[in-house]
């Protein structure tokens, strides 16, 4: 079991009180300006990731043994049943934590996708004015051999498609520093998410995480 626990809370303006109930501590990062006095508060740019990325490289050196990574209101998207309680969120939670699970998605499905995102709902006319990226593709290919010194697989599963998982302090050390920072200059290159970077790093969070230093590249940014 981790000696610590840190829920990492992307917030917009949703509400949440809910993160009391849990019994972990918690960051709440707050991007719809109405922020509570312990809010940290980040421009309303880059999706989550930007909010996921700001908080590794702010504590890279002191992370939580157990980093819980969530969107201000995940529920509709981690119970196959319909919209979880907080109770199953915090039992899913504590089973994790207690078997000290290197990463975890935490959304009941996965999403399976080529290297532009296909199939998707951004060219759907229903879709408009949603996503600023409406009307593009993912580009999950490229924003991988981007990240990564590897070629993009054909097809990737996305394991935590909602933003929502769970990943040790040890499991994000295998990659430096430099590659958090890259990465969320990345994000910040598209801040409306109108090439739909945001998006992209949605679909590859598990290979972020997965460990694999040989994806290291020397050199970040050049």
């Amino acid at each position: 079991m981790p000696d610590t626990v840190m829920m990492i809370i992307a917030r917009y303006r949703e509400n949440v009180s809910w993160v009391h109930q849990i019994g972990y501590d918690y960051i709440v990062y707050d991007k719809g300006g109405n922020a509570s006095p312990k809010s940290i508060v980040l421009p309303n740019v880059g999706r989550e990731a930007h909010t996921y990325f700001t908080h590794i490289v702010r504590e890279y050196e002191t992370l939580a043994g157990m980093n819980v990574f969530l969107q201000g209101d995940p529920f509709d998207h981690i119970d196959d049943r319909g919209r979880a309680s907080v109770d199953t969120l915090r039992t899913q939670l504590a089973e994790i934590v207690e078997r000290d699970v290197p990463f975890k998605g935490l959304a009941w499905f996965k999403l399976k996708c080529d290297t532009l995102g296909r199939p998707h709902d951004l060219h759907k006319p229903e879709n408009k004015g949603r996503w600023a990226g409406w009307g593009r593709d993912i580009p999950v290919g490229d924003v991988f051999e981007l990240l990564f010194d590897a070629e993009a697989p054909a097809r990737i599963v996305a394991r935590a498609p909602t933003g929502n998982f769970c990943v040790t302090g040890e499991r994000i050390r295998t990659r430096p520093k430099e590659f958090y920072e890259y990465a969320l200059k990345l994000v910040e290159s598209d801040p409306l998410d109108e090439k739909n970077t945001g998006h992209a790093i949605e679909r590859l969070w598990q290979h972020i995480f997965n460990g694999n230093t040989a994806w290291n590249k020397d050199k970040y940014g050049a």
